[in-house]
């Protein structure tokens, strides 16, 4: 089994991330934590723990950054897409699970500590957490086996401005901090996300199964659905941006990946956030990221959806 901390900002692709990991059994998931992005970093530990405790997973839950490092929130909270409270305005139970009494930085330092070379951090939403880790001190970073990031746009459009992607434009100082670093960073950007689609007809299959979360997972996707289809018109899908970086520690081979010097604009106007990749041949810039280009929609949607219900 892999060893995984989860970081994330818990809105509905983060719920359906957190679903699918801990319906593999590849994966020994060691802790999860929050920071803010789609939502506030206490909604988001709040989301988390009530979607663990839907799936009966006692995984320990960490409230970790609830601003960018040094500017102030550009971002505002993705209720658009999420809704008010990040899970389609859905109305979960009340939890008697509470997290747990320390920093993000502070649990993932004591994981890969007591585990060195052996956990894969995968960040799914801004990269806060770990940037104040690095900050703490750059050698950490290495001491992950890896770092899968969700997040950038390198061939494509963003998603957020018209370079930047969501989650480095919520804290584009922090991304730069962590693609400076020492870490391994696998990063699952819009290129291979935007790639990989769950349809309406899909959600709707979900209504006829039986498992204590398929009514969730249908609800809180139909909503995400009918978002897409509400700002970008006429369409009958959402992206799976979340559950594809998860899919990939478990099933490395669904992507293929190139190697890049990869840096983030914190300085345009109109491109502040965007992550910037020097593709020469005779670049002097040591890669600093392997980069997906390339995703193998088939498998990935096959492993999703046998596992996610």
């Amino acid at each position: 089994m892999k060893k995984v901390i989860i970081d994330v900002d818990t809105g509905i692709d983060d719920a359906l991330a957190i679903i699918l990991a801990n319906q593999s059994n590849e994966l020994d998931i060691l802790g999860i934590t929050t920071c803010f992005g789609n939502v506030s970093v206490e909604m988001a530990t709040k989301n988390t723990i009530a979607v663990l405790d839907m799936i009966g997973s006692k995984v320990p839950v960490i409230p970790g950054a609830n601003q960018p490092i040094f500017c102030p929130m550009t971002k505002q909270y993705s209720t658009d897409f999420h809704g008010d409270n990040g899970l389609a305005n859905k109305k979960l139970p009340e939890s008697t699970q509470t997290p747990l009494d320390m920093h993000a930085t502070q649990f993932i330092k004591e994981q890969i500590e007591k585990y060195p070379g052996e956990v894969t951090l995968v960040c799914l939403g801004s990269l806060t957490n770990l940037a104040l880790l690095t900050m703490q001190d750059s050698n950490l970073a290495s001491m992950f086996e890896r770092v899968i990031v969700m997040g950038g746009a390198v061939n494509v459009p963003g998603n957020h401005q018209m370079y930047a992607e969501a989650n480095i434009y919520a804290d584009p100082e922090a991304a730069s901090i962590v693609f400076k670093s020492s870490a391994d960073i696998l990063l699952v950007g819009l290129d291979v996300t935007t790639k990989v689609k769950l349809t309406l007809d899909q959600v709707e299959r979900w209504k006829n199964v039986n498992s204590p979360w398929a009514d969730f997972i249908h609800e809180i996707t139909t909503f995400y659905v009918n978002s897409y289809n509400r700002f970008h018109g006429q369409v009958d899908y959402c992206y799976l941006h979340d559950p594809l970086a998860v899919a990939v520690v478990i099933k490395p081979d669904l992507v293929k990946t190139q190697p890049m010097y990869l840096q983030v604009d914190l300085e345009g106007h109109h491109s502040y956030g965007r992550t910037i990749a020097d593709l020469r041949i005779r670049s002097n810039k040591e890669p600093n990221v392997n980069a997906c280009t390339e995703v193998n929609v088939p498998q990935f949607l096959e492993l999703f959806l046998t596992r996610i219900v």
